[in-house]
């Protein structure tokens, strides 16, 4: 059985759920939302940010961020991907397995759901994101998971080379800008087997990056826990935003750590289906700098 209590975060009701050694929290007001995850031993430091003010305005209403972890269409449109979420989720508990069942987005066609299970590894989780397509045509999309992580951490970019061809002629790997952002960005970081993306509460100006990434990971470091987001890739498939996978957005408020599945074309009743599987490790004192990361990257894989 799982250790399940109740709470409040930020005026959201709260599901705490213990799984393996992680703590996540589901909200049941708005969603589908996870606001909470900490490791057991430190069970305070919620490795999210929980940002309820910060919105944009959209045809259907003001859309919040809120925080936490949410699941996106891509690639991204307005108003299709800023669709509001403020409303009560059903959230169902069956055999270790939680599943967070979103409301339907009868102008998207679309309903979303997340499915939360242990991993084999005590310190990680496998979440499951699923988008139904509720119309009566094909869409084409992909599944887009985004967690909103808490303030002066950093993330890791794997870019490591993965040479196509004996004799190196050929490009391999992808590094993708959005039109705000500026290379000499203090908070970009290019190494030769990673990029950095530091979190700087004191730099308001947004800056967004993607990549190939090789191996098929992101994490995120801060207050001595790294969170460790692994995906699987399809070999050959078509990927959004210049065959991206793994994106990073960030502004002075909180980091977005963002994995892209491949797009597909959906028929009606079917689902398009993406899977992390999350690992949170202490690790300590960590830089964002290329030795550090060697030192301890085999808590990654």
């Amino acid at each position: 059985m799982m250790n399940i209590s109740e709470g409040n975060i930020e005026g959201f009701r709260v599901k705490f759920i213990h799984m393996n050694n992680l703590i996540i929290g589901v909200t049941t007001n708005i969603g589908p939302r996870i606001l909470y995850l900490a490791h057991k031993e430190n069970p305070n430091i919620n490795l999210f940010g929980v940002v309820p003010d910060f919105g944009i305005d959209t045809p259907e209403g003001k859309w919040r961020i809120f925080g936490g972890h949410r699941l996106w269409v891509s690639p991204e449109a307005m108003p299709r991907s800023y669709s509001l979420d403020n409303k009560p989720v059903k959230i169902k508990i069956v055999d270790r397995k939680v599943i967070i069942e979103g409301n339907p987005e009868p102008q998207n066609s679309i309903k979303k759901r997340i499915l939360i299970r242990p991993s084999s590894d005590s310190n990680s989780i496998e979440v499951v994101h699923e988008i139904e397509n509720i119309g009566r045509w094909p869409i084409k999309f992909a599944c887009w998971a985004i967690s909103v992580m808490r303030k002066n951490g950093f993330a890791i970019l794997p870019i490591k080379a993965n040479p196509v061809d004996e004799r190196g002629l050929l490009p391999d790997r992808v590094i993708v800008l959005w039109p705000y952002t500026s290379i000499n960005d203090a908070r970009l970081i290019l190494g030769t087997n990673y990029v950095f993306v530091r979190q700087d509460p004191n730099i308001k100006k947004p800056v967004k990056i993607g990549v190939k990434a090789h191996p098929p990971y992101v994490a995120y470091w801060v207050k001595g826990y790294l969170f460790v987001k692994q995906i699987s890739v399809e070999k050959d498939a078509e990927y959004p935003d210049f065959q991206s996978n793994i994106e990073v957005y960030t502004n002075d408020l909180f980091l977005e750590l963002e994995t892209l599945g491949p797009l597909r074309e959906i028929a009606p009743g079917e689902v398009n289906r993406h899977r992390e599987i999350w690992k949170v490790v202490n690790v300590g004192e960590l830089r964002p700098l290329e030795e550090d990361i060697a030192k301890i990257e085999h808590t990654i894989q």
